[in-house]
């Protein structure tokens, strides 16, 4: 699970000023995290703790069946995603073997691949980097989502193997991309490392609660964006000279596509046997926004350095508000949202609400965009890259 950006809420295509829908610091700190409590404690707009807890209660007991019903599903269709750890790539097969003579050798032609890259590019691919590394928080809390819950640690149900699967494949990503940008020289490791501390302690609040219905919706959001961020990384690193770091981030969002498959297929096979409330889920997901898991991003000197990192990933088309709006479309598309039948009109509402937003989030887009084009463009400075400014 990697970067990925709340592009609905950050909005600057291809020019350097951000704007926002709604007020985009989405934070909160738990009271033992001081230090980033003490910069984010002016934010407006810190949840209730209602609202954080509106989708955390007991999963009714014909959800529950619904989950029982599909195990024998869940074990022919979405276990066979996870790769055997043989038939898995591994962070060594892109990096200097410290074994071989040629070891250093190899660090010299890393160095020299990426001496040209530029900082903008290097600010994207070490948040990419760092949001990987926060994956202890993402199991955690997928863990604990209700049906995905592993009592024991070692659970055999579908959902807890998959779950850790899941984790132990997505691992692989922030080892090798830290590494490689460790080899590079081109970036503060210390400054890196407080960051990706940081996002493990403040942890997340994307507001799904505890629900696997929202669960199941927001990693298939999730997964895309980060397919869509790495394919993107991808194309600009061989543009910008570094072949292997091309097929390094490419290789990666091979692994996301085929995680949102999962997750999307999972969602898919809800809204057949639960139509009416997994479009109110979305629906409401949808009104809310979908929050990125690295929202709390932190790294001792920027208490907005999130929403500046989404700037910069949109500004060189990393992740843009229309690549926001293309998944959206995707998934309404592949869930067959607008031929849902049996609805409530509650339901029938959320259907509506749905297969227009796409459409709202255009307009939005176009006005903003030609809003930008007027405004002076602003660069922010990363502690990540020495403190230059980008």
């Amino acid at each position: 699970m990697a970067l990925n950006l709340n592009l609905i809420a950050t909005l600057s295509l291809k020019h350097q000023y951000v704007f926002s829908f709604q007020p985009m610091a989405r934070l909160r700190s738990p009271k033992s995290y001081m230090t980033l409590q003490s910069h984010i404690k002016g934010t407006k707009n810190v949840k209730s703790l209602k609202e954080r807890n509106r989708n955390i209660e007991e999963l009714p007991a014909e959800k529950v069946e619904i989950f029982k019903s599909i195990e024998g599903w869940a074990v022919e269709n979405l276990l066979p995603m996870l790769k055997p750890v043989n038939e898995s790539w591994q962070p060594q097969d892109f990096l200097p073997d410290p074994s071989t003579e040629g070891f250093y050798e190899q660090i010299k032609e890393i160095r020299e691949r990426t001496k040209e890259i530029p900082d903008e590019y290097l600010v994207v691919l070490v948040g990419n980097m760092i949001t990987e590394e926060a994956l202890p928080t993402y199991q955690s809390r997928l863990s604990g989502t209700q049906i995905f819950n592993d009592q024991t640690g070692a659970d055999n149900t579908p959902w807890a193997i998959w779950t850790r699967g899941w984790s132990a494949e997505e691992n692989r990503h922030g080892d090798l991309l830290n590494k490689y940008l460790y080899l590079s020289g081109r970036v503060d490791m210390k400054q890196i490392e407080k960051t990706i501390q940081y996002l493990i302690g403040a942890g997340m609040d994307v507001g799904s609660g505890n629900h696997p219905y929202y669960g199941s919706i927001y990693t298939s959001f999730q997964e895309r964006a980060t397919f869509v961020s790495h394919g993107n990384t991808a194309k600009l690193a061989k543009k910008h000279g570094d072949t292997k770091l091309a097929r390094i981030c490419g290789t990666i969002a091979s692994d996301e596509k085929r995680h949102e498959t999962a997750y999307s297929t999972l969602a898919a096979k809800l809204f057949e046997l639960d139509p009416n409330d997994m479009v109110l889920v979305l629906a409401d997901m949808m009104r809310r926004q979908i929050t990125m898991p690295a929202h709390l991003m932190y790294d001792g000197y920027d208490p907005n350095l999130f929403q500046h990192f989404c700037g910069v990933a949109s500004r060189i088309g990393i992740y843009t508000a229309t690549d926001y709006i293309n998944n959206l479309e995707h998934f309404v598309a592949k869930w067959n949202i607008e031929k849902l039948t049996g609805l409530s009109s509650e339901g029938r509402e959320a259907q509506d609400y749905v297969c227009g937003v796409a459409q709202r989030i255009k307009r939005i887009e176009e006005r903003l965009t030609r809003k930008a084009q007027q405004e002076t463009p602003m660069s922010f400075s990363f502690s990540w890259i020495f403190h230059r400014h980008v």
